[in-house]
């Protein structure tokens, strides 16, 4: 049995299609279900759901919590980071030990902001962990709890990500076109969008595959925000829909209360070692979001 952690999220939904499709037995969780900060709640839940499961099933004999529930708003946990910890850090935490007291495996979604950003080549899963921003810091507390608690886990750590529910990038620039003729975005920070649909299949491969650590899951392909946004623009004129044009600037010029990583690249050599296939290439992936986004 698998459970979803922010089952109703961007990455949550996905997962939780995913799951139906393969017809695997899962149980998806959220804010209304389950506060993950609360420790005795979350660890009563979980011995109260994983004593239920039926040991005689194959598909039910195992538990594997995919951890997608977070704390995203990246400028505003600048000023919020109390709530922002408590959610990544201390909720990621309980998660944890409660897959230990359950003897569950766990996925746990982190991020391309676990690192500074410094350099031009991609980032390995052992490259060294130097957040700069809040929210970074906070996700790279959720790692350390995990790696302190467990030894069955999957750290996959993703960047730029956009699909059909929630707020993302993708959906932003195709809003802000039918009223801009223009618009400004930064060229100078490097990275992979990260397609949910996509990433979804991957994470239902690796729960009970055995094949624990740390992973890079993007799209394939790197690109600046600049290059997204005309990418965005050109295929959703190529449907028919409007395209404003992308003027490209520095990270300067565009201020935020959070300072972003420029160089986002994530190697996925992790992905190649162990037999995990990669994602398909970005602009595949967006080709697919914007063609069910018409």
């Amino acid at each position: 049995m698998i459970i979803v952690t922010g089952a109703a999220g961007q990455l949550g939904t996905d997962v939780m299609l995913e799951l139906k499709r393969r017809n695997i037995p899962h149980i998806g969780i959220d804010i209304d279900k389950l506060d993950i900060t609360d420790g005795e709640a979350v660890s009563a839940y979980f011995g109260e759901l994983c004593g239920s499961v039926d040991r005689k099933d194959p598909l039910r004999e195992r538990v594997c919590v995919i951890h997608c529930a977070a704390y995203t708003a990246v400028d505003k946990a600048e000023s919020e980071s109390e709530l922002c910890f408590a959610v990544n850090a201390s909720g990621t935490e309980n998660i944890a030990r409660a897959c230990r007291e359950t003897d569950s495996e766990m996925i746990y979604i982190s991020t391309d902001y676990v690192f500074d950003g410094d350099g031009d080549t991609p980032h390995e899963t052992d490259a060294p962990k130097s957040p700069i921003s809040v929210y970074g810091k906070s996700k790279l507390s959720g790692e350390l709890a995990v790696l302190s608690h467990l030894s069955k886990y999957y750290i996959v750590r993703i960047s730029w990500v956009f699909g059909e529910a929630g707020h993302n990038f993708v959906k932003t620039m195709l809003r802000l076109c039918e009223t801009k003729d223009e618009i400004a975005v930064v060229c100078d920070q490097i990275g992979s969008p990260t397609y949910t649909a996509d990433l979804s299949k991957l994470l239902c491969d690796m729960a009970f595959s055995q094949k624990y650590g740390e992973y890079h899951a993007t799209n394939e392909g790197f690109c600046s925000w600049a290059e997204f946004a005309a990418e965005i623009m050109r295929q959703n004129k190529s449907l028919g829909g409007k395209a404003a044009k992308i003027v490209p600037i520095t990270t300067d010029l565009y201020p935020t209360k959070a300072k972003r990583p420029q160089n986002s690249r994530l190697s996925k050599a992790s992905l190649d070692n162990v037999g995990f296939s990669r994602l398909p290439m970005w602009q595949d992936a967006l080709a697919r979001f914007i063609k069910i986004s018409h």
